[in-house]
């Protein structure tokens, strides 16, 4: 019964914004809120601006795209910034076509998508509100009604530019309903509906030989004609095409490419002029964004064709590439998994990764330095921090390939390989392995996969195995240092005691002799080594620890284990490499005695704890980690 009643709540709400008058009315309404009059491309561009902007490392992303679209940022920022702002200002971008062109899966119909569901949320709120003629089935916009010698007086008054022309069926109501008395013609506020056909229309190519232009453009009624008399009585006339219901809004031609030309020449004059051909009318005007989506490989074959050089100058052609950040893939993974049927199965920490690791590797191009292999360019993507290098170094790479994310392992293919695992198997509970296994498996089962891919592809499920190694012994590793977290402290101390002596050239004393001692540059290196630190770079390194301990000294707080990442990456390296022969006689015994069998549970019950694990993936864990360190 609660949902019958917010449903008919929510039915009061729209009943409750719905509003009716006349011309008359608009025009007071108008002077208090001028953005009702706004164009169909400053309408979605308002809609993205107000649901808010965020910048991170520089680079703005949009709250409108963010919880539905992962890894597009820059793309994304193109699109606002290069299409939708200047056509909202009325520039010439504003008579082009947007093509959206990438691979398969590559976000394009998620994009187009939401803007749809966007257009209907937003014409629901005051800021996009859309009025229109009240039974215009174009749901014409009321100032089309302002006669053209008086447009320029009106912009001085109101600071609206008045663009379009009276539709047929609207000029002949206007004559013969109301007697030219443009301040009685009925005005509503309309709600657009992609089910309701209202503000936004889609457009599907079929077969040329069957479908009739009609399906763009309205028709004739053949069954009112005797009643008006002639053909071209606009009131015989049915605008029911998609171009005449997606006026005021968005029209998408899916695959527009592959569409016969007589369906493309409508866009010439409705981008160019704002208007198209219907019936043995005049030319009927239509404000909408036009936005198709293509694959690169149809697009080529398009632009080759000089007889299609009149449409190609009349588009914006945005790429759209694969996502080629990791932790924006896992995110892809994660949607699409809550949208799946294999939601409630336990996937292990580091899964996703893994996957998102070997997808992003078969999309990205081999670095032509040679001092960055193909691992690197992945976390320098990615925004993690790589020795020796920095932000230009990424700049750099991403301009060795320009077209970089044109091709490569599509998010579904991931995804129907994971699903395929669990429902092959009846597995409650996955690992990075059986991803990784599943989706090698799969290669033969991919027509569209070639043969040199293929080697490649193979080579990047090898790159992500070794990654998961990596993790998958650091996550023991700090699940088995846990239980020796006093060993840690006190290596960090002595470590500390070290680098303060050397950096200040002083000695020190040995705890129980009281004899004066050199800094144990052994200990140092053995702890600084872990993370990489470079025989030239130690000094440096020891000098940021001893400037970071004064920092917290002024504060009045003490420098600890937990304060310094790198610095404790290295003591749980270093604490781990010491109790390798523990964890590997742990994991790897078959009879294990009872101390072993308690570390095992004490880890086991960490890594379900702490880290996201279940019983079964823990012990898998485990195992794993185990065999790698008996290797």
């Amino acid at each position: 019964m609660d949902m019958l009643k917010r449903v008919a709540d929510y039915q009061l709400e729209e009943s409750m914004l719905k509003w009716e008058g006349t011309f008359s009315d608009y025009l007071m309404m108008l002077k208090d809120k001028p953005w009702i009059a706004q164009s169909a491309h400053s309408r979605i561009y308002h809609m993205i601006k107000d649901a808010g902007t965020e910048t991170s490392n520089g680079r703005k992303s949009y709250r409108f795209f963010n919880r539905h679209l992962f890894g597009l940022e820059e793309a994304l920022e193109r699109l606002v910034e290069e299409y939708f702002h200047p056509a909202a200002r009325r520039l010439d971008v504003k008579k082009r076509i947007l093509l959206l062109m990438g691979p398969v899966s590559g976000g394009k119909s998620t994009l187009v998508t939401l803007l749809k569901r966007g257009l209907e949320q937003y014409t629901r709120t005051d800021r996009g509100a859309v009025y229109a003629i009240k039974g215009c089935p174009m749901h014409e916009d009321p100032l089309h009604l302002i006669p053209e010698a008086l447009r320029e007086d009106f912009f001085k008054e109101y600071g609206v530019r008045i663009e379009g022309h009276l539709s047929p069926l609207n000029m002949m109501r206007l004559e013969k309903e109301f007697g030219n008395r443009i301040e009685d013609v009925p005005i509503e506020r309309v709600f657009f509906s992609e089910d309701k056909r209202t503000g936004i229309g889609t457009f599907s190519p079929s077969d040329p030989k069957s479908q009739d232009i009609a399906d763009l453009t309205g028709s004739l009624d053949f069954s009112t004609i005797a009643e008006y008399g002639s053909e071209s009585d606009p009131r015989a006339y049915r605008f029911d095409g998609e171009l005449n219901k997606a006026n005021r809004g968005l029209m998408e031609f899916q695959e527009m490419l592959k569409c016969d030309e007589k369906f493309l020449w409508h866009l010439l004059s409705l981008t160019q002029e704002g208007n198209f051909k219907a019936g043995r009318f005049a030319l009927i005007s239509a404000d909408e964004m036009i936005v198709a989506h293509t694959n690169e490989t149809e697009y080529r074959s398009f632009i080759s064709n000089k007889k299609n050089e009149a449409l190609h100058s009349r588009m914006i052609v945005m790429p759209m590439p694969y996502n080629l950040r990791v932790s924006e893939e896992e995110k892809i993974y994660e949607k699409l998994i809550l949208q799946s049927d294999v939601a409630d199965v336990h996937i292990a920490p580091h899964t996703l990764r893994t996957a998102a690791v070997f997808t992003v590797l078969t999309r990205l191009k081999e670095p032509k330095r040679k001092d960055i292999n193909l691992i690197n360019k992945m976390k320098m993507y990615d925004g993690e921090s790589v020795e020796g290098f920095g932000e230009s170094d990424v700049e750099e790479l991403k301009r060795e390939h320009s077209g970089e994310g044109m091709e490569g392992i599509d998010p579904r293919y991931v995804l129907n390989r994971i699903s395929s695992t669990i429902i092959k198997k009846e597995l409650t509970s996955i690992n990075a392995l059986d991803v990784l296994r599943s989706l090698k498996e799969g290669f033969d089962q991919h027509a569209s996969i070639s043969k040199e891919s293929r080697e490649y592809y193979l080579m990047c499920i090898s790159l992500a195995r070794k990654e998961f190694d990596d993790l998958a012994k650091k996550e023991v590793q700090k699940a088995f240092v846990y239980s020796y977290e006093e060993s840690a402290k006190t290596l960090m101390d002595n470590y500390l005691d070290n680098v303060e002596s050397y950096c200040h050239k002083s000695k020190l004393k040995d705890p129980l002799t009281g004899e004066e001692m050199h800094p144990d540059e052994r200990l140092m290196r053995s702890i600084e080594e872990q993370i990489g630190v470079s025989e030239n770079a130690k000094k440096a390194f020891r000098e940021e620890i001893l400037i970071r301990i004064s920092a917290f000294a002024r504060k009045g707080k003490r420098f600890d284990y937990q304060s310094h990442s790198r610095l404790k990456e290295a003591i749980q390296k270093k604490l781990f490499s010491d109790l390798k022969d523990v964890v590997k006689i742990t994991t790897s015994s078959k009879t294990p005695d009872e101390l072993q069998l308690k570390k095992m549970n004490e880890v086991i019950a960490r890594l379900i704890d702490e880290y996201g694990y279940n019983s079964v993936s823990a012990n898998d864990l485990l195992r794993y980690v185990g065999s790698l360190l008996n290797r």
